[in-house]
């Protein structure tokens, strides 16, 4: 687990967590207090609105008194109405009961001065229904109903007008607000105590990090993504990838890959597998088409809190290639250190002859020494007309002889001077003979030595190679996972990375359009067939396969 510590010096800022909670007790305040005000408001209104109802109710209270009804439409009114309509205003307790005529003129009213005079406004009930609404009259302002007043015969008489005075409805208005305020202080308490948790929460979430800390590590993490020269995906607890760098995305080939998982933009093989962690182990190799990746990947926890992981890729395309150039130059150097030996052996042999005065034998015997290294050379020209070809197989053999392993040519073996593809058929053969001169001498010694069959058969439409050892061959099951980069039986050398040679001849195999094969069990064979350029597999690549397979022992 990669253990993640952050900075705690924070100056003379303030918490995240104290500015956050204050920030959000000014907005339930604010908000606290615009809802009281517009409760205050709508309460009025709604206040409002009920005593233009109560004053409609006692206007048609006086409206349907039968004496009232009867004086008005004789025309008289008289003190009748007067009287009435004072005891139902002291009743109700509206500030005026004015009762008037057709003509607008008043037959009651709170100030009996002004019985008789008309009023000012036009009468509005001749439309035969009620009105509301607020008066400003000689009482005062006031909520104001209005209802038609008709007599016994059922003709309009005149209009009953009830106000009810406004310090009513603002006095039931202050009695109401106190009521409201004390709901709205508890939920501003409310309010404030799930800010402090929400605080306290993404204090948590933020690792106690203040708000000019994260927006450091912000800059400071992509200033160091995409300025080092590996590669770093991260993986959120649940697989999701939640950072991908420039490096990253040009040695894996991710495009737009953040909030993906792994198996959404990768296909299934050792890649995929070394990322999302099935692979274990530290510096897991693994070849791409361009690439020979060195792949770690690290847990990431917080105080006991899994957060995923990091996965760092390295490019050794150039290193390994170097190592694995070492190890060969260190094979050669060592097959011509003992080559060395035997021909200082023979050089002694030579002089120790001269010195005894066998000069004829002397003779011969140099002659027999530089024509046995000749032969080998002349061997293999005769099946293979390419010299680079041809240096390669000498230069292999003679590594696989000081090794204890022969490695001779088949006669049904055929190579021109210019094969297609030269370069990746000189590393498919290279691997391939690299790979069986190191199965061959490390297993103990076979019927007739260790020994290793090359076949080169050149097609009209194919190129066919054949290697086959009398090694301990390839366990059953194994023959498809062999190809996988990684795959070894052998402990790694200093200077070499193992299970990456025949993992590069199936890469180069498959780009070119061929197949490999192995077989299982003693003795292992590996065939792979490389079409031609600009032709396409027939019934003549059947011929040449089942001509590899008949030609030579397999085992």
């Amino acid at each position: 687990m990669i253990p993640m510590r952050f900075r705690t010096d924070r100056g003379g800022n303030r918490r995240l967590s104290t500015r956050i909670f204050a920030n959000q007790l000014v907005i339930l305040a604010l908000t606290g207090l615009i809802g009281y005000v517009l409760f205050a408001f709508a309460q009025r209104a709604e206040l409002d609105r009920s005593y233009e109802q109560r004053a409609l109710d006692i206007a048609r209270t006086m409206a349907a008194e039968p004496q009232v009804k009867q004086a008005m439409e004789d025309g008289g009114g008289g003190d009748v109405v007067q009287t009435v309509a004072e005891r139902i205003r002291r009743a109700s307790g509206a500030s005026y009961v004015v009762v008037i005529d057709l003509r607008g003129i008043r037959h009651s009213h709170p100030i009996p001065d002004l019985i008789g005079d008309p009023v000012a406004e036009p009468v509005v009930v001749k439309d035969g229904r009620p009105h509301v609404g607020t008066d400003q009259g000689a009482t005062g302002r006031s909520a104001n109903g209005k209802v038609p007043l008709y007599g016994p015969s059922g003709a309009l008489a005149g209009e009953v007008s009830v106000g009810l005075p406004e310090h009513d409805v603002l006095g039931e208005l202050w009695h109401e607000l106190p009521t409201f305020a004390l709901y709205a202080a508890i939920a501003t308490a409310i309010g404030a105590a799930a800010a402090y948790l929400l605080a306290r929460r993404l204090k948590r979430t933020t690792f106690g990090l203040e708000l000019e800390e994260i927006a450091g590590l912000l800059q400071d993490r992509e200033a160091m993504l995409h300025g080092i020269r590996e590669g770093v995906v991260a993986f959120a607890p649940d697989g999701r990838i939640t950072v991908v760098n420039d490096e990253a995305r040009r040695l894996l080939g991710l495009g737009s890959a953040l909030g993906h998982r792994l198996e959404e933009v990768l296909p299934d093989g050792r890649l995929r597998r070394a990322l999302d962690g099935t692979l274990t182990g530290t510096d897991v190799s693994v070849l791409t088409d361009d690439h020979c990746l060195v792949v770690n990947r690290m847990p990431v926890a917080l105080h006991g809190r899994e957060l995923g992981a990091v996965v760092t890729v390295r490019d050794r395309t150039e290193l390994i290639g170097l190592l694995r150039e070492l190890d060969s130059v260190r094979g050669l150097t060592d097959a011509l250190r003992a080559q060395q030996h035997e021909f200082t052996n023979r050089m002694h042999t030579v002089a120790g002859l001269l010195d005894i005065g066998e000069h004829e034998s002397a003779y011969e015997f140099a002659i027999d020494t530089a024509r046995s290294g000749q032969a080998l050379t002349e061997a293999v020209r005769r099946h293979i007309g390419n010299p680079q070809m041809v240096g390669l197989i000498v230069a292999k053999t003679t590594v696989a002889a000081e090794r204890g392993v022969r490695i001779s040519l088949t006669d049904d073996s055929a190579l021109g001077d210019d094969p297609p593809h030269l370069r990746r058929l000189l590393t498919i053969v290279g691997n391939l003979l690299d790979n069986a001169i190191e199965a061959t001498a490390e297993a103990p010694p076979a019927s007739g030595g260790r020994r290793i069959r090359l076949t080169l058969a050149e097609g009209d439409e194919l190129i066919a190679v054949r290697v086959a050892d009398n090694g301990p061959g390839i366990d059953a099951g194994t023959a498809q996972s062999i190809f996988e980069d990684g795959w070894s039986t052998r402990p790694e050398r200093d200077t070499a990375r193992r299970g990456l040679g025949l993992a590069l001849v199936h890469r180069l195999v498959q780009r070119h359009g061929g197949t490999i094969t192995v077989s299982e069990g003693p003795g292992a064979v590996f065939t792979a067939l490389l079409p031609q350029p600009d032709t396409s597999p027939s019934s003549q690549a059947a011929l040449l396969t089942a001509a590899l397979a008949e030609g030579g022992d397999r085992r």
